[in-house]
């Protein structure tokens, strides 16, 4: 099989991911709209059907996405981190394999619905604005640390988006909470205290591989420049958000920080990390545009 040929299957198999998350979410909305009763309240049981099939498309677009990055990977002859799209289509399955994971523990199928929404923008954005043939990598890139340094900063940030989804669903229904009762919708949502620890227990938990993929990319950056940091764009932001998730992990063992403050310092902490990801590589100057543009 040609390169070309992995590199077609590569594009089949994302199309089919965007198809089978669409899928998802349409049937998360379905479940959403048909699980409530106008005077009985809420009800999940007449939708338990609809949510099994939901997961099934969600475990089928993982898959197909998976496999799509595998052959992306395979039709370069390399890893599958060289630019802005394949970058997005690996986030994406991370970020979905990471609430897979996590909902083995947790029950998040209450996230299915903004989950499903935030992989089709990523993914449909990658097809549409940032794709780019398979090709060479530069030569900065032609090193064993781009999969060391790459693969920890892309797993990092499928956590840090878990996280914010989640931190955001407690800013929503403590806002609610402080007007009066939760809507019979927002009734399904766990508690507040729940929704608070599962997000900083994420940060808890992959925060120690973003300061590793920051340390990989000084000896990265010392082996390809002679220098370990330059105040390059990429470095100083990617700096910031290690800050900023070091200042709510601190504020949280040490001033006590709970609740409110610390949904708020996540969000800014994981929007850092989104506008490095997203503004510095597009639009940002230095070493680190890779984005293909």
């Amino acid at each position: 099989m040609t390169n070309r040929d992995w590199a077609y299957i590569s594009n089949d198999l994302i199309y089919v991911a965007l198809f089978a998350y669409a899928i998802s979410f349409l049937i998360s909305a379905f479940e959403t709209a048909f699980s409530l009763k106008e005077s009985k309240g809420f009800d999940r049981t007449r939708t338990i059907r609809s949510n099994r099939i939901g997961t099934l498309f969600f475990l089928i677009g993982t898959a197909a996405i998976s496999l799509g990055v595998i052959a992306r990977g395979a039709s370069a002859g390399r890893v599958p981190w060289g630019n802005m799209y394949e970058f997005s289509i690996s986030g994406a399955m991370f970020f979905a394999l990471a609430y897979l994971i996590i909902g083995k523990k947790y029950d998040l199928r209450w996230l299915g619905l903004p989950i499903s929404i935030l992989l089709l923008i990523i993914i449909g954005t990658a097809i549409t604005l940032l794709y780019r043939p398979s090709a060479p990598l530069v030569p900065a890139l032609q090193s064993t640390w781009l999969v060391v340094h790459v693969a920890a900063a892309i797993i990092s940030g499928g956590m840090f988006l878990l996280s914010n989804t989640v931190a955001s669903t407690y800013l929503w229904l403590d806002r609610m909470e402080r007007k009066g009762e939760r809507s019979e919708f927002a009734k399904r949502f766990p508690s507040l205290e729940t929704l608070d620890q599962l997000s900083y227990r994420m940060v808890a938990f992959v925060f120690p591989l973003w300061t590793f993929a920051i340390i990989a990319g000084a000896i990265w950056a010392e082996a390809a420049w002679g220098r370990y940091w330059g105040w390059d764009p990429k470095e100083t932001w990617s700096f910031i958000t290690w800050i900023l998730y070091a200042a709510y992990l601190h504020a949280r063992v040490t001033a006590g920080w709970k609740g409110r403050k610390a949904a708020w310092l996540s969000l800014i902490a994981g929007s850092s990390y989104l506008f490095n990801y997203v503004y510095i590589n597009v639009w940002g100057t230095g070493r680190h545009t890779y984005s293909g543009l």
